[in-house]
């Protein structure tokens, strides 16, 4: 790949904190939660595993080299945060769960990942170019965010020829998401409001 990128490191350094806050903690804090009995922890849990999804689906976009994994990559940036604060009944009862070190470890983490996905998501704004332009995405500042999905793929597919094809599957994917995502904004939102259950 090219060598002259500047920020090569910065952003496989992006790319290793997304995995170990968006991937590995929430793990582990779904099963630390689901062995506690921890309700309201694992609902907000299983919620931010159903809104980060599109991490995956971005991830699958960008093997297939499609400009709009870029958008989708800065939307779940967005996406993540909303939906670990948006809920008030769940943050009333992980407030008032009683204090301990899942408790602790849990708000770390949703304060860290806050933080983290807005800094990340202001710091990829200049990439956002990079979904609207045809030939842009072979350009050097755009093709180095594809090194690591393609990683991943030599990793987890590696008998796949055509990365066009992983592409398809994120973007089937991502049809679906947006559809469920229109659904809930469009009909379930205005009925439920800003209640998890």
């Amino acid at each position: 790949m090219n060598n002259e990128v500047w920020f090569r490191p910065l952003v496989w350094m992006d790319y290793r904190l997304a995995f170990l806050f968006l991937v590995v903690v929430p793990l582990f804090l779904l099963l630390w939660a689901f062995v506690q009995k921890a309700e309201a922890i694992q609902r907000l849990l299983i919620i931010y595993w159903r809104v980060s999804s599109l991490l995956l689906i971005t991830v699958y976009l960008m093997i297939g080299g499609f400009g709009v994994s870029f958008l989708s990559s800065w939307m779940v940036r967005i996406l993540i945060p909303i939906g670990l604060w948006f809920w008030i009944d769940l943050n009333d009862e992980i407030e008032y769960y009683p204090n301990g070190l899942l408790k602790l470890i849990f708000a770390s983490w949703r304060w860290a990942v806050t933080a983290y996905c807005l800094l990340s998501a202001i710091a990829f704004l200049p990439f956002l170019g990079c979904a609207f332009s045809a030939g842009s995405i072979k350009t050097a500042s755009c093709s180095v965010w594809l090194e690591a999905p393609l990683m991943f793929k030599e990793y987890f597919h590696p008998n796949v020829d055509n990365p066009s094809f992983l592409g398809t599957i994120g973007i089937v994917g991502l049809v679906v998401y947006v559809l469920y995502l229109s659904y809930f904004v469009l009909f379930k939102l205005g009925k439920k409001g800003r209640s998890a259950i």
